[in-house]
């Protein structure tokens, strides 16, 4: 038989096989490149383009700065970064909340698996510790919430009853006071691949392992 594989030609020219994927197949700019490709609610947006999961990635990451007024480990701060990663390397593809129960436990042995190479080729945990896990959950929420009301489009009232989300949507966008532009506008795929590199090149080094 034929082994199983599943290529993705990444920008750097590596092959990427999404069922069999490592730490060495890729490079820091793939995995920026796939953030900002793949986007946010399906794709819904009220703004004239869909939100990425690069943008959503440091809004997560502001999100938990501003929880945190005595500072987070720059290697907590890097997992919260690319805590949707195998989401944007090689599938592109963020699958809304609901549908995931129901796309089999083939794909998620293959996102955990690609989240796993992610977090080695970081120098982070294969396996985050759980007060980690919970950390960056919870500032993921936070970001759900105010970009389901600022850019997908949901109004407050769904959002408790039909996404479920208790958590009061943020007002202000906490990107505005670091990036400028107008609050909760996506981004250009450019600028969004540009922003998250630049944040994943920095975080790499404060952690100690190096670009």
């Amino acid at each position: 038989m034929t082994e199983a594989r599943a290529w993705v030609l990444l920008r750097s020219k590596r092959r990427f096989d999404l069922l069999n994927p490592t730490p060495f197949d890729w490079e820091l700019f793939d995995l920026a490149e796939g953030e900002a490709r793949t986007f946010r609610w399906g794709g819904s947006s009220v703004w004239d383009w869909p939100m990425s999961v690069a943008q959503h990635s440091l809004l997560t990451l502001e999100i938990q700065r501003q929880g945190a007024p005595n500072g987070i480990a720059p290697a907590l701060e890097l997992a919260n970064l690319v805590h949707d990663g195998s989401e944007a390397l090689g599938v592109r593809w963020d699958p809304i909340t609901p549908v995931k129960p129901f796309l089999g436990e083939g794909f998620h042995r293959m996102d955990r698996a690609i989240q796993r190479a992610i977090h080695i080729r970081l120098g982070l945990p294969g396996d985050l510790p759980v007060e980690w896990k919970k950390a960056i959950k919870d500032a993921d929420r936070r970001a759900a919430a105010g970009e389901a009301l600022h850019v997908a489009g949901w109004s407050r009232e769904e959002i408790r009853s039909t996404l479920k989300i208790r958590l009061a949507p943020l007002e202000a966008d906490p990107l505005v006071r670091r990036y400028g532009g107008k609050p909760w506008e996506p981004w250009p795929m450019r600028v969004a691949e540009e922003r998250f590199l630049d944040e994943l090149e920095r975080l790499h080094r404060l952690s100690g392992i190096g670009v």
